[in-house]
């Protein structure tokens, strides 16, 4: 059973384009359907979330904002107001909290009454007046978002307020972002009722291990509240990230304040991750993933409404293990890259019905592109497009080199594609960048002239 304050949902909190108006009110019904509580406001996207957060909103701004927050009331769910001044904030002067304060109380008139701070992704720098009056960056932050807090619960006793520390991983703190001894004395500083937010091992973690939470905890003196990135794609706009919930285990519901995730840029993909968070946070006994993934693909298949013939749900689940996870790919794209690396290295005569095999799953991913072509829902096909473009115009590039195998032709000197100029497949700069550097099986990049 989940503590009544447990914060369960999503943050936009991703770099890149926002989630338009519309999407974000779909969002609120989708969020209260779940139940899930919490929708947190941070896309970098907003000005005047980051870059010019002393500025306030237009008229015209405030009045979406108003709407947003609305909804969230009429479904009982939060909506918290993240605020990211930490790219040049004057720390020690009074000035620059006061600009927060009338930051948030612009949006106070309008019903936020949840707030947070963000120090992310920042230099962890502080002008030499800062460096006078406070002993360290976190100090700094600390004493800040200790001044910004009193302030908040004095408009708003219920108010719920989020911090966001330099280093919020495990990386970052071994790297020492933020100084030496940052967390510590974050957890000593920091007003124990402030939630402090973390990603887990990573950045993008495949996996949040209880043991790093519980170590975690006992440093900054409270349970953290879980950011998780694990379906953010904001880093590479070639992925899409539509596998289950996982790499959590059951318990680490009990050892956090909550769990919000960060997901795709391109809000149709979100269906599954949402679908399988919400059951892994009210699932009781054994959480497979799988099979969560599976039933999750079954509910969201009626949206793959087509102008001609259905998509079948096993295409779906094909489509989606293409598009798993960060870390790893679904049972069925593992099988086709294994098909994939089989037949480009091994001669003609052990292929065996390897061949027959790439060719049924090729025709399979060739199909599934007609048919996205044809969606109704002509946002979710947005969304998919380049993506399984790029999918399908690949696996037709390795059939056609299996066929030249096959014939016999040699394809080590290079071969020219009958349906490609040369030059235009895998074009611009960043193909050629790409070119400089390889990657291994692990991800690690290796110059081309590494032994």
């Amino acid at each position: 059973m989940l503590q009544a304050d447990f914060l369960s949902g999503v943050v936009e909190g991703f770099y890149g384009r926002p989630w338009s108006h519309s999407q974000r009110l779909h969002l609120f019904d989708q969020l209260a359907a779940l139940g899930l509580n919490t929708y947190f406001y941070a896309p970098k996207n907003d000005l005047k979330h980051r870059a010019i957060w002393r500025e306030y909103y237009s008229d015209t701004e405030l009045m979406l904002l108003r709407e947003l927050v609305q909804a969230c009331d009429r479904h009982g769910s939060n909506f918290i107001y993240g605020l990211s001044p930490g790219l040049d904030i004057r720390f020690s002067e009074e000035a620059e909290r006061n600009r927060i304060k009338s930051r948030f109380d612009q949006l106070r008139k309008v019903g936020v009454r949840h707030f947070a701070l963000l120090f992310d992704d920042l230099p962890g720098k502080m002008s030499d007046a800062d460096r006078a009056a406070y002993e360290s960056l976190a100090a700094a932050q600390c004493d800040v978002t200790n001044a910004i807090f009193a302030w908040a619960r004095g408009q708003f006793d219920g108010a719920r307020f989020l911090f966001c520390p330099t280093p919020y991983c495990d990386r970052m703190d071994r790297a020492q972002l933020g100084g030496a001894g940052y967390l510590d004395e974050v957890g000593r500083l920091l007003n124990s009722e402030i939630d402090i937010l973390w990603t887990g091992p990573e950045i993008v973690s495949a996996e949040i291990p209880l043991e790093s939470i519980e170590r975690l905890s006992r440093r900054i003196r409270r349970s953290p509240l879980v950011w998780d990135n694990l379906f953010a794609n904001d880093y590479d706009f070639r992925r899409l990230y539509c596998g289950p919930y996982s790499g959590r285990p059951r318990d680490l519901r009990s050892a956090v304040r909550g769990i919000l995730v960060n997901p795709n840029n391109e809000y149709a993909i979100n269906f599954i991750p949402l679908h399988t968070l919400t059951k892994y946070l009210k699932h009781d006994g054994e959480w497979n993933p799988r099979e969560a993934f599976l039933n999750a693909a079954a509910e969201w298949l009626p949206c793959f409404e087509t102008v001609s013939s259905p998509l079948p749900l096993e295409d779906l689940i094909l489509l989606g293990d293409c598009f798993y996870l960060p870390l790893t790919e679904g049972p069925e794209a593992k099988t086709l890259l294994a098909l994939v690396d089989r037949l480009l290295a091994e001669p003609v005569s052990t292929w065996g019905n390897a061949r027959e095999q790439f060719s049924v799953m090729n025709a399979r991913i060739q199909g599934l592109f007609d048919r996205l072509s044809e969606l109704r829902d002509r946002e979710l096909f947005d969304a998919w497009s380049r993506r399984v473009w790029e999918l399908k115009e690949e696996l037709q590039v390795i059939d056609a080199v299996l066929a030249q195998k096959e014939a016999g032709r040699d394809i080590v000197e290079g071969i020219e594609l009958e349906n490609y100029l040369p030059g235009t497949f895998r074009g611009g700069i960043l193909a050629k960048l790409q070119r400089f550097l390889s990657m291994d099986s692990q991800g690690k990049v290796r110059s081309r002239t590494t032994p």
